[in-house]
């Protein structure tokens, strides 16, 4: 199962903000993975840019992957920005457990990406957790 949904364009160069959504599977994670780097491509990121957006996804949605309740998906929303691409990628879980709880994939995804933030809520009997994530060309491996 996968959807895209894309919106009006919000840039001169055409690239509009995405919404996907695939089963929360490891299997569907090189899918997002691509799909990530061919948006970083249109938005004129240099090619260590994209790389750091691709392993960035990758990383982001393979932590959601991990916590994702049995046949939930995974919800990514990729937003273009004058200057950075926003990704916003959650699932729903059984259990209230941070992403950030996985220490060394953590420190490996706030090292490829400008800025990362996580969220953990009760929904329904069940918990939603998010992870957003901000890259800018030529940022992450200034750091």
């Amino acid at each position: 199962m996968s959807e895209v949904e894309t919106s009006v364009p919000a840039r001169p160069n055409g690239v509009r903000q995405a919404d996907v959504r695939v089963s929360a599977d490891a299997e569907q994670v090189p899918l997002v993975r691509s799909f990530a780097a061919d948006i970083a491509m249109r938005l004129d990121f240099d090619l260590d840019s994209i790389e750091d957006v691709r392993m960035a996804v990758d990383e982001a949605c393979s932590l959601l992957v991990r916590v994702a309740a049995n046949g939930s998906s995974l919800y990514l929303s990729f937003k273009p920005e004058s200057d950075a691409l926003r990704v916003r990628a959650q699932v729903e879980a059984d259990a209230p457990v941070p992403p950030s709880a996985d220490l060394m994939s953590w420190q490996i995804l706030t090292t490829l990406a400008s800025a990362v933030t996580e969220h953990v809520e009760s929904v329904d009997g069940g918990h939603r957790v998010s992870i957003e994530l901000v890259a800018r060309p030529g940022e992450a491996a200034a750091q």
